[in-house]
């Protein structure tokens, strides 16, 4: 059986005191241990980046633990192994015996293994008659066993710092994607505000990090990004309580002049046969002259705002503090929304013109309902808006038809 003792290692390789101290602490552990080996290596694999390993030292680990023949580490059955540089390189897939020598060497420094050398410096055993190991030479694996409470504690403490890591790195993922698409739609919808300055800030906070940051580089990112978000929503905040920011977006909806060109239609083309499977059928009329078209208007107006949420419950969720009171609010959810489902500003225009603010604002209501069978929003709206001038079109079925397919869906869940 192997005792504990310190060793010199043979040839030219030197001696220095952290081994001897190394081995003296080994020599002092507790005799009567015993640990699963391959917990011990799975910890070791854990916490490789605090002994500055490289995968292939866990390759000759791996090795050199096959040829201990028992599950568990046990001081009392020896825990020397001996096998040859040939037999090391067959299990540690063939790696140089130049590159095995420089792993076993990192795995000595790294304070997980210890040499026992032969006065020859060659690797074997003396047996007794009964075949037991009385003298081995060769690879001590006790400091993995004296070592498996710490080992196991720098895996769990890497394992956390790596969740803290990510964490910090997916927070931050969420916060520049949320500046970003603010300030763009802070942007398009021509919110007042100094928004040069706000990207100039955007692009410095995100040229801090380097290439390859730490979680400190990452926390600290996110700690300035999360403070310019706020600062962002405040702005946004701040304009969207106003009245003149609700009052603008409805006036310049009805008031700007149309000049479109051609590739506005191409942006949003109209919908293509089978798109509006599944949606309310628009019923079609013969035309009608402007007097008519202007009294079926005033008609669409008459639909009572509580009609219209319990057809299009979906745009609730858009108004401010999320709920919708009068007309206003839904007229100015709807500018959010035609936002959200990519209808260009020009799209909407054309609808408050030809349907009236609030009738443009249900049509987009029923549009976000039916939004997933709908390949193009804005050319939709467009198409609604042709109609409409033609006097073909009337709000009033598809409210109703919405309103019966909501119905029948919570007499289901019911």
């Amino acid at each position: 059986m192997q005792t504990g003792h310190v060793t010199t290692p043979f040839g030219r390789r030197p001696m220095s005191l952290a081994l001897v101290k190394g081995q003296m602490a080994i020599a002092g552990s507790n005799p009567g241990a015993r640990i699963e080996k391959w917990k011990v290596f799975r910890d070791v694999c854990e916490a490789r980046e605090r002994f500055g390993l490289q995968d292939r030292a866990l390759a000759v680990l791996d090795a050199l633990l096959t040829f201990y023949p028992n599950g568990e580490l046990d001081a009392e059955h020896g825990l020397v192994v001996f096998p040859s540089n040939a037999q090391l390189s067959v299990r540690a897939h063939g790696i140089t015996e130049t590159t095995l020598r420089r792993q076993l060497g990192a795995l000595v420094d790294a304070g997980l293994i210890q040499r026992r050398d032969s006065p020859n410096g060659k690797r074997y055993a003396h047996r007794n008659r009964d075949g037991e190991i009385e003298q081995a030479y060769g690879f001590d694996l006790t400091p993995l066993l004296a070592r498996a409470k710490e080992l196991a504690v720098l895996a769990q403490d890497v394992a956390a710092e790596r969740m803290r890591f990510r964490r910090a790195k997916e927070a931050l993922t969420i916060c520049r994607r949320d500046v970003r698409k603010l300030i763009s739609a802070a942007v398009e919808e021509g919110a007042s505000g100094n928004w040069g300055d706000v990207e100039t800030m955007y692009v410095g906070i995100l040229g801090q990090l380097s290439r390859y940051p730490d979680r400190a580089q990452v926390e600290k990112t996110l700690d300035e990004m999360e403070l310019l978000r706020e600062e962002v929503l405040n702005i946004l905040e701040t304009q969207l309580n106003s009245k003149n920011m609700h009052g603008n977006a409805i006036q310049n909806d009805r008031h700007i002049q149309n000049s479109k060109s051609e590739s506005i239609y191409e942006l949003e083309p109209s919908p293509e046969k089978g798109q509006g499977e599944n949606l309310p059928e628009v019923p079609i009329t013969k035309s009608k002259p402007l007097g008519t078209r202007k009294l079926n208007v005033e008609a669409i107006k008459s639909f009572p705002l509580g009609l219209v949420l319990r057809a299009c419950p979906q745009i609730i969720d858009y108004g401010s503090g999320g709920g919708i009171a009068n007309w206003r609010e839904l007229m100015t959810a709807a500018v959010v929304v035609r936002s959200m489902l990519g209808v260009s500003p020009s799209a909407y225009e054309e609808a408050c013109d030809a349907m009236g603010a609030e009738n443009a604002a249900v049509a987009v209501a029923c549009i976000l309902e039916r939004a997933n069978f709908i390949n193009s929003p804005g050319g939709y709206l467009r198409d609604l808006t042709k109609r409409t001038q033609r006097g073909e079109f009337s709000l009033g079925p598809m409210l109703m038809s919405l309103l019966k397919a909501n119905d029948e869906q919570l007499r289901r869940a019911n």
